[in-house]
């Protein structure tokens, strides 16, 4: 790892659980701002460009720009972010692979040296992690797993074995099998860091990812967002990113959520406020009392969401939850003291007591979040719980009816041995998936619940309605299956039909024949109903 010049004299000897380890202190550039009231993400990209200082990609003014952050003045001030690390996915990430290769190529054509071209490797750590290509073909039966893993690899085996083909040739890459889970999920279980250590250096863990749901790493305290493939591509062979320094918006979370509401309803409204206020290529910010006794696993689900309410990232700053999440998910504990003990150093660490300088703030009492929805069409368009179905009937009039269309019109039609008529407003798709949720052990356990007592009850799946678990790890099922819960889900209709991104990107596979001609042929507007 190259470290650059030390121009600021910012290197240092940090005695750590891990051994002695080089840092770069922020403090050496206390002369030149207030580094103290830096929002806690602006000091990770501080601490990058004094690591990376090389006098040529990365210079001192890179260096002054961060120290002398002003929250009112952005926008101005443009720098050179080099990243730790990149993640990718299947969809976007074999290009990537296939430029590299051609890379490779062209080294050995310019230089008539086969051995030359084992030089092009990915100059940082680069992850990709095969979630995009699992299909629903075959749902509501405990095969449903087995066949449609069987289909994906089917349809993807030369692209699958390319891959792996990729991690045995280049250095720095590494790739996660099919059916392991969701890239964000792996991200968060596995493959993030808080703080790496890398040839005896140590520096706030960083990324950028071919999916914009990246964000869901500033849940742990890591600072990532989604790029496109020729940005990643850049990262991954030893570039910055430019960036304008942007603005921080702060967002105070006080109180705590009440009975019946969810992480999931909390992230609608937190989205319903920042997309309403303006937040685009703006990085976002939590803090307060609501806060600090919020698990990693609903600071992810927050985080995960900053497409939709359009930031860049929605940061929540290292405390002892991301300890906690560490060691829940197996990492060794001199990491996590390692962690700690950085974080603190470098004044990473959450402290309320600070005071940190915002560009603009915000504020959202957990007390009043409520249960709702999100939709027709988009996820920032919430609908308190209670008024889903009047609102539902005012869009359905005012624009989802297709010209044409007869009102109040039924199909009849007959599948899996029952007849029934179908209409306007049916659900046909219900579709326990997406990093969003499938990853939240609360909203989680709370489906299974909401199942155990439908079955109770002696309720079932429809038969016109297709229904799905895709976890978002395999660690989901494991506390499903352990829980009994599992079984629960199983009696009405959602067995695992796979890991990783199924209904959410449209891989939800078709809808059995009846339905679909049914639908089409009557023109009905019908619904799907996502987690």
């Amino acid at each position: 790892m190259t470290t650059g010049h030390d121009p600021f004299r910012a290197r240092s000897v940090l005695r750590t659980p891990l051994g002695d380890r080089t840092v770069f202190r922020l403090d050496a550039v206390r002369d030149m701002g207030d580094v103290d009231a830096l929002p806690y993400s602006i000091k990770v990209l501080l601490e990058s460009v004094l690591r990376k200082h090389d006098g040529r990609t990365v210079g001192d003014e890179d260096v002054r720009a961060v120290a002398q952050y002003d929250a009112s003045k952005v926008g101005e001030a443009e720098i050179a972010f080099k990243p730790g690390r990149v993640i990718l996915q299947d969809f976007t990430g074999v290009p990537a692979v296939v430029d590299l290769a051609a890379m490779r190529d062209a080294v050995v054509r310019m230089t008539g040296d086969p051995a030359a071209a084992a030089r092009v490797n990915p100059q940082v750590q680069a992850d990709l992690v095969i979630d995009h290509s699992v299909q629903v073909d075959v749902f509501n039966s405990p095969l449903a797993l087995k066949i449609n893993s069987q289909l994906e690899f089917e349809r993807n085996r030369e692209r699958y074995e390319f891959l792996k083909w990729g991690q045995s040739a280049f250095a720095r890459f590494r790739v996660v099998p099919p059916a392991t889970g969701i890239v964000h999920q792996v991200n968060l279980e596995y493959l993030a860091k808080v703080v790496w250590d890398e040839d005896g250096v140590l520096f706030p863990d960083s990324l950028v990812g071919t999916d914009s749901h990246t964000t869901m790493i500033n849940g742990l305290g890591v600072v990532g967002w989604g790029v496109g493939g020729i940005e990643a591509e850049a990262v991954m062979v030893g570039q910055p990113i430019y960036m304008l320094l942007p603005e921080v918006v702060g967002f105070r979370l006080p109180g705590a959520l009440g009975e019946g509401a969810t992480a999931t309803d909390l992230v609608l409204g937190v989205t319903e406020m920042l997309r309403s206020h303006g937040v685009v290529g703006k990085f976002v910010e939590f803090y307060g009392p609501g806060f600090a006794s919020m698990p990693v696993a609903n600071r992810a689900t927050i985080a995960n969401m900053a497409p939709e309410y359009g930031a860049t990232i929605g940061y929540f700053p290292v405390d002892e939850m991301v300890l906690d999440y560490l060691r829940l998910t197996g990492r060794d504990e001199d990491l996590v003291e390692t962690v700690e003990l950085y974080c603190r150093e470098q004044g990473l660490w959450r402290d309320d007591a600070r005071s940190v300088t915002y560009s603009s703030e915000l504020e959202l009492d957990l007390a009043t979040v409520r249960p709702s929805l999100a939709g027709p069409r988009r996820p920032q368009d919430r609908v308190d719980l209670d008024r889903v179905k009047v609102q539902w009937r005012s869009d359905l009039e005012s624009g989802l009816r297709p010209p044409g269309a007869v009102a109040g019109a039924r199909a009849p039609v007959s599948c899996e041995g029952s007849s029934f008529a179908l209409g306007d407003g049916d659900v046909v798709i219900a579709a326990i998936t997406s990093c969003t949720n499938t990853s939240n052990p609360d909203v989680m356990m709370g489906a299974g619940l909401v199942a155990r007592n439908a079955r109770q009850r002696g309720l079932d799946r429809k038969p016109w309605v297709k229904t799905s678990l895709a976890p978002g790890s395999k660690v989901v099922t494991d506390y499903l299956d352990r829980s009994g819960l599992m079984h629960d889900l199983e009696a009405v209709g959602f067995y695992v039909v796979g890991y990783g991104c199924t209904s959410c990107i449209g891989n939800s596979g078709p809808l059995p024949d009846e339905i679909a001609i049914a639908v089409r042929d009557h023109q009905l507007v019908v619904a799907s109903v996502l987690s």
